[in-house]
Order: structure tokens, then C-alpha cells, then sequence
């Protein structure tokens, strides 16, 4: 970082601190290509541009070549990221705690990961503010009550979605700090290219499917993303438009642990000629978008989701989405009144669960739906398909203002510090409570 960079974010303090606030995340690690890994990267480095915070990311979920310190050219001291193992361990977030003094500890993910840091709440909130962001997979028709100890545990809940933060206020009514902070998008990386850039580039790296009506997914091959569904129900699709008119471009690892064997679905369906191609590379930002740009529409069918980053790229792209009504899917594809793709509305609702989640909705599709929902992108004419996706790009920009949820993280950060101090200052928390026992 050069010296007048340096200068230029001091003098960005804000007029209501006398410092930089010490911020400490944990999640996925933010340089990684997870969704949540994309929040905690843009939610991390638009906050240091606002020069009232410096960062140490604990970088999680995934396996690390070597656990050095990471630091980025642009922010150097200002932001350090720590790999860790899985999500951490209480030893761990001791002594980050000792040594960093965080004013704030925001977290991301589902509660499952961070059983431990909801243990040891007592430790952390007596000194510093505890901001949990999350999605949850799963529609406020069936209320997690068995997260009431998590959500209780923290000092701000903030749900990623609708559906998320009407779950959470059932749980937790009483809560006194519960915001909806919505996901989006940076407008100026995902956005709308000129036709001749897409067209060169589509001659470049997508020659074969010249002609082809393209369908895209982007997203982790899970069980719950119904990832070897959307094969085979796309192959349904192709037999009645024909194997050489259309193809699906899978961006996941189709040998993935969590999810079924994609090499082995289309070899034993015949979609060897190019029918289903597999993206496996990692993309910058950049490159995902022009992908976005290069295909009709974009499908995620999952059986439950929080938010769903894939289709919220593809419409700022001004790309149609086609999707299960389900969770985060519900609020971008439709605002109520227009329609921004295709949802499919669930014909089934499961209760599932384990011995961490005794209980959890799966919303399922239908096949037929699914194919008549291709169908019905595949003949409709670009025009109307590219007025769609149009306007779904100016749906987000209006309702997941990117520069909005930017202004929402600042403000809840310095405002929570303003409130409820930090370490020597803390306030509004005590480690303990009294309640009152009937001797009868």
C-alpha cells in the first residue's frame, strides 16, 4: 500500500471515533470461492475502504497448503487473515482475542459450525460486540426453535434473507437486535457486457456450443443443490428439442463427496457429445460474469436454500434464472409483482433431520415442472428473455442496492460499538443472570 493510499483512508475516519475499530471475522476463507467466502470478501474489504476499521479474518473451510499468515497488497497490515482448521477452536479464539483485542467478532455460516463459539459466549461478549450472519436453509414455515440458545447467544442476528429473518423473529421474538442485511451484488463487476465482447469471447471459449440454447449452474454439487436431478431432467428436456439444440454447463466438481457422481449420470444417460459440459476451474469475478453474459438462463432447483448467490449473479448479468420457490430463490426471482425467470413452485415438502438438526423442511420439484420450465425458456423469444433478465438486474439494484448494503454494514458496526462499547468500555451484557426459584 503506498503512502498517499494510506493517507487517503486516514483521513476517511469517521467524525464519530477517535480510532479504527479492530473487527475480527470468521468464515470461510474470504480469498476462497464458497458464497460465503464471497460475502466475507466484499463485507471485509468494503469495510476497510471506509478506513474506520482494520480486519484479521480467521479463514475456515477448506484445506490449507500451509497456515501463514496472509496478508493482501492493497490493505497490507490493515487486513491479516488467519487460516485455521475447519472453523477454529476455542484456543484459538483466546488468544485472538487477547492479542487483537477485537472491538467487534462477526461470524458467518450455519450455527452447526460454531457450536463452540456459541459455548463460550460468556468469554467473548464480557469484552467485545458478537454480530452472527447467516442464512438458513430452510423456510420459515418450520422454525429452527432448537438454534433458541445459538440466536440468544449473540448480541446482533442478522438473517441474509426474508425468509431467514422471519424464522429467526419466531424464535427469537424478544430479541432486541435482529436487522435484515441482504445479500448482493458489486454492480460494476457483475453487469450486462456489450454484444461483441460476449460474442468473442463465447467464439473463444464456448465454440462448440455455437447455436446452442445454454443453460448454466453455478454452485457446489450438494445433496440439496439436486444437482444430478437437474441432469437428468435436462436430458428429459433434450429429447424433446432435440440432443443437438441445447446444452447445460455444470460449473461444480462433479465427484464432490456431498454429491452424486455426475461423470457416472451422464455417461450412463448418453451425454458424452457435449450435451453437459463440466466447469471445474477456479473463476475471478470478472470471468464468471462473462459467463453469465454468454448463457440464456441460469437454473438452481435446490431443496432448500438461504439465498442462492448464483441467480442473484446472473440477473445483475441480466440473465434469466429459473428456480425452486424456496427460501432466498422466492425474493429474487419475483418482486411481487414481475417476473424475473421461471419459479417453480414446490409439489412436495419433506421434514428432515439429524441429531445436530432434528428437523428442517425439503422443498421438491417435480421433474415434469422442471422440463415445462425449460421448455417455456427455450421458446421464448431472446427478446423477451433478455427484458427478463433486465429487468431483474434493476429489481436488485433497487431492493439489494450494492452501495446500500455497503452504508448497512458500516452504520450497524460504528453504531454498535457507539452503544455497547468494547473491553474497558463494554456495556449492556453481563455474563450471568439471576432467576428466581420456586422453593415449592
Amino acid at each position: 500500500m503506498n503512502n498517499d493510499i494510506q493517507v487517503q483512508i486516514e483521513k476517511k475516519l469517521d467524525s464519530r471515533l477517535n480510532r479504527r475499530l479492530r473487527l475480527l471475522t470468521l468464515s470461510d476463507t474470504p480469498l476462497s470461492t464458497s458464497g460465503v467466502a464471497h460475502v466475507a470478501r466484499n463485507m471485509c474489504i468494503e469495510m476497510l475502504k471506509t478506513g474506520n476499521f482494520e480486519v484479521v479474518s480467521l479463514g475456515g473451510a477448506i484445506f490449507h497448503q500451509n497456515y501463514n499468515i496472509i496478508r493482501t497488497e492493497e490493505f497490507k497490515e490493515l487486513w491479516t487473515i488467519v487460516p485455521c482448521k475447519d472453523f477454529s477452536n476455542p484456543d484459538q479464539i483466546r488468544q485472538l482475542i487477547r492479542s487483537f483485542r477485537p472491538d467487534i467478532f462477526w461470524f458467518q455460516s450455519d450455527p452447526r459450525f460454531f457450536q463452540f463459539l456459541f459455548q463460550m459466549e460468556n468469554e467473548i461478549r464480557s469484552n467485545t460486540v458478537l454480530i452472527y450472519h447467516f442464512p438458513w436453509d430452510s423456510d420459515e414455515f418450520i422454525p429452527p426453535y432448537y438454534n433458541k440458545n445459538y440466536y440468544d447467544s449473540c448480541d446482533y442476528l442478522i438473517p441474509i434473507s426474508k425468509p431467514t429473518y422471519n424464522t429467526v423473529k419466531s424464535v427469537v421474538p424478544n430479541h432486541p437486535e435482529v436487522y435484515r442485511i441482504p445479500h448482493t451484488m458489486n454492480p460494476e463487476i457483475f453487469k450486462k457486457h456489450p454484444e461483441g465482447v460476449v460474442n468473442a469471447f463465447k467464439h473463444q471459449t464456448m465454440r462448440q456450443l455455437q447455436n446452442k440454447f445454454i443453460v448454466f449452474f453455478n454452485g457446489r454439487n450438494a445433496r440439496r443443490k439436486m444437482t444430478g436431478s437437474i441432469i437428468w431432467w435436462f436430458n428429459d428436456f433434450l429429447k424433446v428439442v432435440g440432443k443437438d439444440k441445447a446444452a447445460l454447463i455444470m460449473h461444480c466438481d462433479p465427484y464432490d463427496p456431498n454429491g452424486p457422481n455426475l461423470q457416472v449420470i451422464i455417461q450412463d444417460l448418453g451425454l458424452v457429445n457435449g450435451e453437459v459440459l463440466f466447469s471445474t476451474q477456479k473463476y475471478s469475478q470478472q470471468d464468471l460474469c462473462m459467463i453469465y453474459n454468454s448463457v440464456d438462463a441460469t437454473i438452481n432447483i435446490s431443496d432448500a436454500e438461504g439465498y442462492g448467490i448464483g441467480p442473484s449473479e446472473s440477473l445483475m448479468c441480466e440473465t434469466p434464472i429459473i428456480v425452486s420457490m424456496t427460501g432466498g430463490h422466492r425474493e429474487q426471482v419475483t418482486d411481487g409483482e414481475n417476473w424475473f425467470g421461471i419459479g417453480i413452485n414446490p409439489v412436495s415438502r419433506a421434514i428432515i433431520g439429524s441429531q445436530d438438526v432434528p428437523y428442517i423442511n425439503e422443498d421438491r420439484v417435480s421433474g415434469e415442472d422442471v422440463v415445462k420450465s425449460l421448455l417455456k425458456m427455450y421458446n421464448m423469444p431472446k427478446n423477451e428473455r433478455q427484458k427478463m433478465g433486465q429487468q431483474g438486474r434493476k429489481h436488485l439494484l433497487k431492493d439489494y442496492n450494492y452501495y446500500e448494503w455497503i452504508n448497512s454494514w458500516n452504520e450497524l458496526f460504528i453504531n454498535a460499538y457507539l452503544k455497547y462499547g468494547s473491553w474497558e468500555t463494554r456495556k449492556g451484557y453481563r455474563p450471568w443472570e439471576m432467576i428466581e426459584v420456586n422453593a415449592h
